[in-house]
């Protein structure tokens, strides 16, 4: 327990820190461009976009490879997580079928035309973690220990590293910082908001988890979801429905940047004929994704893949290396 408390402070100061250069160089890439009269309406900026216009092309594809898989695949998480929350209220259907709804439900996200018109659905977002978090903290309290529960902690390493990269993975939202920058009216506020955001992350994380591997210690290795091992209640049920919720408006996060990639790539970014063309335009981002999730189920190996490889170049290796090469001049 004491390296996941350690961790989590870790990445989450180290996190905070990445955001802070990531803002820096947005900041620094959009006064050049606006120094040279370039026009940003109609048109979202891109991380892969402020690496082209810092560094050049070599470091654009480095970071439009890692920031697209990143978000392909965290938007097939959401998908498998959907699934696997609502089993646990209805489990007249299996998981499989469970991914084919939600797939369709997530798809309708092509008609929401950029973070603009997420700020209501964050909101209630935040809303939703928090109660969540609350209800698995208390609940687990309420519950007590397991009988004859242990608290092994990781017996492998690679169980030990495998849990460090979940906790990377939930500071890792790198790959859509920019975006959510251009959509604020004072991108420059960004860093401090991050800083506060992370804070208060933790202050949901902390307490969940400390609470759930006290009451439940080494059941929580057999259980890919914590909610399994809570007792039916209607306030479980009300976590799992506003969990439900919440995946889909972090589906809508992680693939609204994916949208934006493919718009651009086949020319119609901007466009402003009409949402409905836009929608079809996306539909080919969203149709790999929803076939991804209903061929390869498996959350757990491919959060700890995603969180291991990808989130260690989109959140720290690249920004970092970015920053120096920028403004530093060290490398």
């Amino acid at each position: 327990m004491a390296s996941g408390i350690a961790l989590q402070l870790f990445y989450g100061l180290m996190g905070s820190w990445t955001a802070y250069l990531i803002s820096v160089l947005y900041v620094e890439y959009r006064t050049r461009k606006e120094r040279d009269k370039v026009d940003f309406r109609g048109h979202v900026i891109q991380w892969f976009e402020v690496l082209d216009g810092l560094l050049g092309r070599h470091w654009r594809n480095a970071g439009l490879f890692f920031n697209c898989t990143f978000l392909l695949f965290g938007s097939v998480i959401q998908l498998i997580a959907c699934a696997s929350n609502i089993y646990y209220i209805n489990d007249s259907m299996d998981k499989r079928t469970w991914t084919y709804i939600f797939g369709a439900c997530c798809a309708t996200t092509v008609f929401i035309p950029s973070f603009h018109n997420y700020r209501m659905w964050s909101f209630l977002g935040l809303l939703m973690t928090t109660y969540t978090a609350w209800y698995l903290t208390a609940a687990a309290l309420v519950h007590g220990k397991l009988e004859g529960v242990t608290h092994s902690a990781p017996t492998k390493m690679v169980l030990y590293f495998t849990g460090a990269t979940n906790i990377l993975y939930t500071f890792g939202g790198h790959a859509v910082t920019v975006e959510i920058m251009h959509a604020m009216w004072k991108p420059q506020k960004f860093k401090l908001i991050y800083l506060m955001a992370t804070l208060y992350v933790l202050t949901l994380t902390l307490p969940s988890a400390s609470a759930m591997y006290w009451a439940f210690g080494d059941a929580l290795l057999d259980h890919s979801n914590a909610f399994s091992l809570l007792p039916r209640t209607p306030f479980r049920d009300a976590a799992v429905i506003l969990m439900l919720i919440h995946q889909f408006i972090t589906f809508g996060f992680a693939c609204t940047p994916l949208y934006f990639v493919w718009e651009k790539a086949i020319g119609v970014h901007g466009d402003r004929t009409g949402i409905f063309r836009r929608a079809a335009a996306r539909l080919p981002v969203v149709a790999p994704i929803w076939f991804l999730a209903v061929v390869f189920p498996f959350f757990g190996p491919i959060n700890s893949t995603v969180g291991s490889l990808l989130v260690s170049f989109t959140v720290y290796i690249i920004p970092a290396a970015e920053f120096m090469r920028t403004v530093c001049m060290c490398i």
